[in-house]
């Protein structure tokens, strides 16, 4: 498969994820600018379960200078980031981890990152796996290093009209875009995993994937708590539309 083949695969899951994300292209910009005045220009940044890589490409296009370390465990999106960004050379290094394993930062090899960043992914950890992972990237930055982590982080009980609102903006974002011929995540997945080039990845993927609990919701109040716990000395939203924020720790 050629690189503008990945390139376009890559597309067509932006397009995908704006369904479920209403101002995706604003809440990446948020931590550009936040990574801007954070670190500078001339940094390394750690991309957290980065997919198939669309928030390092951004990273590398607006930064000329940035090197980025991105990581993930679907081999199906490493095979799609590694081809979309094959053309920044050393600038982009790409690994296979499991966020959920405490180890997952030891193929690393003693490398510090300036900054941490993460998109429409940590979720995916159970609460406790989360306050180990913060913990870990706490250590791993310097005095003055960033995290920002772009989700989800759903409204509970105590806030029941929010909540309601919240999900009411969610589903017309996603009747939307299908409305427009987007597809959906599993129809994205169902495609993709087709392709002659990526076959081969669905059972490892449905090996990697089997059996893993679905994690509950949080709310921002936890995730503030956790990251302040792992270390960080100053926590906060940088950015928030309802429900989707992204959250901001330096070290």
């Amino acid at each position: 498969m050629s690189s503008l083949s990945f390139s376009s695969l890559l597309t067509s899951w932006d397009q995908q994820q704006g369904a479920y994300i209403a101002e995706r292209e604003a809440r990446f910009n948020a931590q550009l600018e936040v990574l801007a005045l954070s670190v500078g220009e001339d940094f390394h940044v750690l991309d957290l379960a980065c997919g198939p890589g669309s928030l390092s490409l951004r990273i590398l296009q607006r930064f000329p200078q940035a090197k980025v370390t991105a990581m993930d465990l679907d081999p199906l999106l490493l095979a799609i980031a590694r081809g979309a960004l094959a053309e920044y050379g050393d600038r982009i290094r790409i690994l296979q981890a499991d966020l959920a394993d405490p180890e997952c930062f030891s193929s690393l090899e003693g490398a510090t990152p300036d900054a941490v960043v993460s998109s429409t992914a940590l979720h995916w950890l159970m609460p406790e796996q989360l306050t180990v992972l913060y913990r870990n990237i706490a250590e791993r930055l310097p005095t003055g290093g960033v995290f920002l982590n772009a989700d989800h982080q759903r409204y509970d009980h105590r806030q029941p009209r929010v909540k309601t609102l919240a999900e009411l903006h969610d589903n017309q974002t996603q009747q939307q875009a299908w409305r427009n011929g987007v597809e959906d995540w599993e129809q994205w997945f169902d495609k993709v995993q087709q392709l002659p080039e990526l076959a081969q990845y669905r059972q490892q993927r449905e090996k990697l994937f089997a059996g893993r609990p679905v994690p509950p919701a949080t709310a921002l109040d936890f995730q503030l708590a956790s990251l302040t716990q792992a270390g960080f000395t100053e926590v906060g939203p940088v950015w928030q539309l309802l429900d989707d924020y992204v959250i901001a720790g330096w070290k």
